[in-house]
């Protein structure tokens, strides 16, 4: 059967002749507004069980969406389902303002019009949209260090929606700070670093929840920082730390997003043997014991380039992101390695170490 293709008007006459008109748009594209007296139901909903919105198959029923392609495709899908009478606006919502037909949005609370208005970018992602973007809500990141690898890490993951950050730093804001570590401002200068990253997150993102405590990561109370969380990101400048959240990580099977930076140079990787014994790597097995202090001296003896961290903090917020909502592919197994002065990536594979005394198969 051939699907009839209705201008605005000509739809808008359909429909009050007793036509029933249906937004097949998702909610957050509706929120916007839509064409008076639509029934807002996604596409996906309406294919999935038509006969639960459209009891009478002999019915007329007009279709629209934002340009007319899944309006079309929704209306031939009902064909195909044994309905009669089905039509779709060409041109969508788009075309209907733009010929001056009358637009309602609909009817939301506060809450809902903040998350459809704030995500809306997610939202229209196929690999998020509203289950991941719930699931992202329910989740919580340890970060550790709200220096200049947590500071972006956590604003990102802020901006995200990430619904709780759990920011551990025993650290206080000082003016060399500002020039990389983008939470803190010359007036919080002497306030402690959780302090001033929870105000930036907040007035950032007031939905998240920031969990700031003041606290160096030890062994003694490692189990218990990373007790509830999905994921931690390791933005330590110590290599002590560094091996206390990998082997507390590999315990608890939580995945360690893990970031360094040094001058120009900077590297990311996922290490996740945890979850993924002998399949993925862990710190250890990268680094199983420190280097000598002569060759791996810190930022504030050798000096860093101030842009550096927030490139590698980014990186590991994408990271994060992409292990809550588990897509795409992980770094688990790769270190990616950055040259600023270059502006050259290039990631080395990094192999689970069958000796490792922390995440080999035997060691557990």
């Amino acid at each position: 059967m051939q699907i009839h293709r209705l201008t605005p008007a000509q739809a808008r006459a359909r429909q009050s002749a007793g036509a029933v008109l249906i937004d097949v748009r998702e909610e957050h594209e509706r929120a916007g507004g839509q064409a008076e007296g639509a029934l807002g139901i996604a596409r996906a909903t309406l294919e999935a069980d038509p006969a639960a919105h459209l009891p009478d198959r002999a019915g007329e029923v007009v279709l629209i969406c934002q340009i007319g392609g899944r309006s079309l495709a929704a209306a031939q899908a009902l064909v195909a389902a044994g309905y009669l009478q089905v039509a779709s606006v060409e041109g969508g919502t788009t075309r209907w303002v733009e010929d001056g037909l009358p637009l309602v949005k609909p009817v939301l609370d506060a809450e809902r019009v903040d998350f459809l208005e704030r995500y809306s970018r997610h939202l229209r992602l196929p690999q998020v949209g509203e289950a991941g973007q719930q699931r992202l809500r329910a989740a919580r990141v340890l970060v550790v260090g709200a220096g200049g690898l947590g500071s972006p890490a956590a604003f990102y993951l802020a901006a995200a929606g990430v619904g709780t950050l759990r920011i551990v730093d025993d650290d206080h804001v000082e003016l060399s700070n500002l020039q990389r570590q983008i939470l803190h401002t010359q007036a919080r200068i002497g306030e402690p670093k959780v302090a001033s990253a929870e105000r930036a997150l907040g007035a950032l993102n007031p939905q998240v929840r920031v969990e700031a405590i003041a606290e160096r990561v030890t062994t003694g109370n490692a189990r218990r920082l990373l007790e509830g969380v999905d994921v931690v990101i390791d933005g330590a400048d110590n290599f002590a730390t560094r091996y206390v959240l990998n082997d507390a990580c590999v315990e608890l099977g939580k995945p360690l997003v893990y970031g360094a930076v040094l001058q120009f140079q900077g590297q990311v990787s996922v290490f996740d043997a945890g979850r993924r014994r002998g399949q993925a790597p862990c710190y250890r097995c990268l680094f199983p014991a420190p280097p000598p202090p002569e060759l791996a001296p810190n930022c504030a003896d050798a000096g860093v380039l101030g842009v550096l961290p927030g490139v590698i903090g980014l990186l590991q917020a994408t990271e994060a992101i992409k292990l809550l909502l588990d897509i795409g592919q992980s770094l688990a197994g790769r270190l990616l390695n950055f040259d600023a002065l270059a502006m050259r990536f290039h990631q080395m594979r990094l192999d689970p170490d069958p000796s490792c005394p922390v995440c080999a198969p035997a060691s557990g």
